[in-house]
C-alpha cells in the first residue's frame, strides 16, 4: 500500500487531474485515495456506501476510509445510501446501480457463448465454489471445514483454484484429498472473466466468500442462488431479494445451505437489485456535469 500511495502521489502531482475515480474497497482503492488526499484532488468513489459491520475485513475499513474522504458518492443502491447518509459523509450521494451488472449484462449476451477454457466442467449438474477471502483461507480450521463440505456435498463441485487458497490447502494436506475426489470436485485454475461467467450461467447453484459474486449472480442474464461462506455480507439486497443467503464457515453451516438451496423452488427476481445495467451511464453523466461546473 506504501508503493501505491507513493508512485500515485508521483502520477498525481504530475498530471494534475480533475477527479480521481476509484472503484471498490480493495488495498489500491484507498492507497491511491489517500495519495489524492495529499494532493486536493476530489475523489470519486463507485460502490459507496456497502457496509458488512464485520470489522474483521480489511475491505470494511478500506470502504469507510475512502467514503469519508470522496468528494463524490457513487451508492449502488438506496441502502447503501443510507449508510452513507448514518454516517454523515461529507461528499455528494447519487444513486446510481452497480457497474457490476453493467459488464455481467453485457458479456453474458455477446461473449459467453464463445468463452472457452482448457478446463471444461466434468459434470453437468454442478456447484460453483470460490474461496481466496483471508478470514476464510488464513484459518487453518476454516479452511478445513470448507474442504470437508465441499468434499461431502451432495452435487459435485466445481472449484477454481485461487493461487492463495491452492497454497494453504497444500500447506494444511488438503489439496490431494480435493485433486484426488474425482466424482466429488474437480479443480480448475483461476480463470478469466468470460469463462467464469460462463460456469456461474450453467451451474445449479454458487457457494463462495467473494462480495462481487454475490451481485453477479442477481444479474438477470445470470439469476443464481448464491451461499455466502462468511458471517456477514456487505450486499445484504442480495440476501432481502432472495438471491444470497449467508451460511456462515463451518462444515455443518454450509451443508445445510446447500440442501435447503437446492430444495427451494422459490422463483428468483428477474430483476436485480443493483441496477438495470445502466449505473456507467448515470455515472457518467454525473462526472460530466460536475466537471462543467468546475
Amino acid at each position: 500500500m506504501a508503493e501505491i500511495l507513493t508512485h500515485t502521489h508521483k502520477t498525481l502531482r504530475k498530471t494534475k487531474p480533475r477527479l480521481l475515480l476509484v472503484e471498490g474497497d480493495t488495498n489500491t482503492v484507498l492507497a491511491a485515495s489517500l495519495a489524492a488526499l495529499r494532493t486536493n484532488t476530489p475523489i470519486a468513489h463507485v460502490e459507496a456506501g456497502l457496509r458488512s459491520h464485520d470489522p474483521r475485513m480489511p475491505e470494511e475499513h478500506n470502504r469507510r476510509l475512502v467514503d469519508h474522504i470522496s468528494t463524490l458518492l457513487f451508492a449502488p443502491t438506496q441502502t447503501a445510501a443510507n449508510n452513507l447518509k448514518s454516517e454523515d459523509t461529507q461528499g455528494t450521494t447519487h444513486v446510481t446501480g452497480n457497474t457490476v451488472i453493467d459488464a455481467c449484462l453485457k458479456h453474458t449476451r455477446t461473449r459467453t457463448q464463445q468463452a472457452a477454457t482448457s478446463e471444461h466442467p466434468r459434470f453437468q449438474n454442478y456447484i460453483l465454489a470460490t474461496a481466496h477471502r483471508a478470514e476464510n483461507v488464513d484459518n487453518p480450521q476454516t479452511l478445513k471445514e470448507i474442504a470437508e463440505a465441499l468434499l461431502e456435498s451432495p452435487l459435485p463441485i466445481v472449484l477454481p483454484l485461487h493461487p492463495r487458497t491452492k497454497k494453504r490447502l497444500k500447506e494444511l494436506g488438503l489439496h490431494q484429498g480435493l485433486e484426488e475426489s474425482k466424482n466429488q470436485v474437480q479443480l480448475l485454475p483461476p480463470l478469466g472473466y468470460h469463462p467464469f461467467l460462463q460456469l456461474m450461467k450453467n451451474s445449479r447453484l454458487i457457494l463462495t466468500d467473494s462480495g462481487g459474486i454475490q451481485e453477479e449472480a442477481t444479474a438477470p442474464t445470470i439469476r443464481k442462488r448464491v451461499l455466502v461462506m462468511r458471517n456477514s455480507t456487505e450486499r445484504p439486497e442480495a440476501v432481502e431479494a432472495g438471491f444470497a443467503r449467508v451460511v456462515g464457515t463451518t462444515k455443518q453451516g454450509i451443508l445445510q445451505g446447500i440442501d435447503k438451496a437446492l430444495d427451494d423452488n422459490t422463483p428468483l427476481p428477474t430483476a436485480s437489485p443493483y441496477g438495470d445495467g445502466k449505473a456507467g451511464e448515470r455515472i457518467t453523466t454525473v462526472l460530466q456535469t460536475t466537471l462543467k461546473e468546475d
